[in-house]
């Protein structure tokens, strides 16, 4: 079985250009990269509790979280895909996209435009929808927007009360689902699934 082999709904297969890209060589399958990515997300996670000032609404250090989160993992950690996928934003446009975004939630802040739990979930579903990187957007725009709902003063969400959602699951398709409504305009599902315990 390999690393491609029993992906979840939702999740996206890397190419051999990625795969090569792996830092552990004994991993063989998906469950094996999957414990292998959870550790190195608690690597960051202690990373991230040190950290004075997170700018989650800056390119360089969104980028820097993915790299922390993964780079134990993926050579390419940190770094925009450049290959097309199922879903997400065409890869040319991300560069363009991302920056895009993040001005867009600065001014979302600065203005208070709408309630901070919806300012968060926004920022988070905007981000997986651009799917910036070949792996691990869903995790890293969920901490991500955890890190911005904490500085605009409310707790972090607890995205259904669990700390994995890699793996196939009833409420892994829930989230999905939610994802996919919030496509259509309606973030209204992901919202509640964000503080759903």
């Amino acid at each position: 079985m390999g690393l491609n082999e029993g992906l979840p709904a939702g999740a996206t297969p890397l190419d051999g250009e990625e795969l090569e890209g792996l830092v552990p060589s004994h991993l063989v399958n998906r469950s094996q990269l999957n414990e292998w990515e959870q550790q190195n997300i608690e690597a960051a996670l202690l990373w991230l509790s040190r950290q004075r000032r997170p700018r989650p609404l800056e390119e360089a250090w969104l980028r820097r979280l993915h790299r922390e989160m993964f780079g134990q993992s993926w050579r390419w950690a940190g770094q925009y895909r450049s290959s097309g996928k199922s879903i997400g934003a065409d890869w040319r446009q991300i560069r363009m996209q991302v920056p895009a975004l993040l001005a867009d939630m600065a001014y979302q802040v600065e203005h208070r435009l709408e309630p901070v739990d919806q300012i968060a979930v926004r920022f988070h579903h905007r981000l997986v929808s651009i799917h910036p990187f070949p792996n691990g957007n869903g995790r890293h725009s969920r901490l991500i927007a955890d890190v911005l709902i904490e500085q605009l003063g409310a707790p972090r969400f607890s995205w259904g009360g669990s700390s994995s959602l890699v793996d196939a699951s009833a409420l892994r398709q829930q989230y999905i689902a939610a994802l996919q409504q919030a496509d259509r305009g309606d973030i209204s599902a992901l919202l509640a699934f964000a503080r759903a315990s």
